[in-house]
């Protein structure tokens, strides 16, 4: 009877110190926080032993056995999220379990540049590494359709940001998340619009913010841009912007705009047709979106560039040409 106590007073020790093993394992680091961090992949359909062999498979140094009875006398054995992850140092086997079940992916990042065209905006989209192409044949309109965009055209609807998704995650998340983005700031914009205005919707809002943001990398000037353009149209004078132009000729740009591009007539070019161009023509960013509906209270009717960054504004004819005289003698379109 005493041999018997005994075994049992030694079991019960021996559970006890290995439960406490136990807890101490699961919440040591994995990795030191020095080791680098490292990539692996949950595939769909994997209970919890084949999880933890994928990540054995992958390099990810935790004990598939443990790891495994740590999901089933937590109940989380049946909660492991399919995805790509990363096994972060000083991770430990809990907090790695946690990240499994509660999906939390590892993240990849594509920025959109503001300015770029909708083309350069596809050709980043195209070529990003980790996202799952699945729009690359498709045509700017089957596109259009798939994320909802009640517009002929996608030049203008995408915001430009840096955008966070999970590795394999398809292409048509970024441009569902870019257009959203831009239809919630066009909105946010158009709802505090200064009175006056000389548009009819937000969507020629959207088309003044696209001429702003290619007309000027001032942050500081966007707004008197934007006035210049509003005041002409209320004067019914050309907006006489070469970006249409340029944007107007298409490939044909070379990098340089000549005097007879000007004068070549395209649904783009502002110096021979009257109002906005019919679409944007980039791809604006929040300020510009803010200086087309909040433009700076201005005379100014003329603007130039000063070969620097900066433009030098005019209220008259007469002083524009001195300006230009003064700025850009040599930089006339042939």
């Amino acid at each position: 009877m005493a041999l018997i106590r005994k075994l049992i007073v030694t079991g019960v020790i021996a559970a006890a110190a290995a439960g406490a093993g136990f807890q101490w394992w699961s919440k040591q680091p994995i990795t030191p926080a020095s080791a680098p961090v490292i990539p692996f992949a949950i595939a769909q359909g994997t209970g919890v032993a084949g999880a933890a062999q994928q990540m054995s498979t992958a390099g990810v140094p935790v004990n598939p056995f443990l790891f495994g009875v740590l999901a089933r006398v937590t109940g989380k054995a049946s909660q492991i999220k399919a995805g790509s992850y990363e096994l972060k140092p000083d991770t430990s086997p809990r907090r790695l379990l946690s990240q499994l079940v509660r999906g939390e992916f590892a993240q990849e990042s594509l920025t959109i540049i503001e300015g770029w065209t909708f083309r350069q905006m596809r050709q980043a989209i195209d070529t990003a590494p980790n996202l799952k192409h699945e729009t690359a044949k498709l045509s700017d309109q089957e596109l259009l359709a798939k994320v909802d965009a009640d517009f002929k055209a996608p030049e203008g609807l995408f915001f430009p940001d840096t955008y966070l998704f999970a590795k394999g995650a398809s292409d048509l998340s970024i441009y569902k998340q870019a257009h959203e983005m831009m239809m919630k700031r066009l909105k946010a914009a158009w709802d505090k619009r200064d009175p006056g205005l000389p548009y009819t919707d937000p969507y020629q809002a959207l088309i003044m913010a696209s001429l702003v943001e290619k007309e000027t990398g001032q942050k500081s000037e966007r707004s008197m841009i934007a006035g210049v353009f509003v005041n002409r149209l209320k004067a019914g004078m050309l907006l006489q912007t070469d970006p249409t132009v340029i944007y107007g000729m298409g490939n044909k740009y070379d990098g340089k705009i000549r005097k007879k591009d000007l004068e070549t007539d395209t649904p783009y070019n502002t110096y021979t047709r009257p109002g906005l161009p019919p679409t944007p023509i980039a791809l604006p960013g929040v300020q510009s979106l803010a200086a087309a509906t909040a433009p700076a209270k201005t005379e100014a009717l003329y603007f130039v560039s000063r070969g620097d960054g900066t433009s030098h504004f005019s209220v008259n004819l007469s002083e524009h040409n001195k300006a230009v005289n003064q700025y850009q003698r040599n930089q006339a379109p042939q």
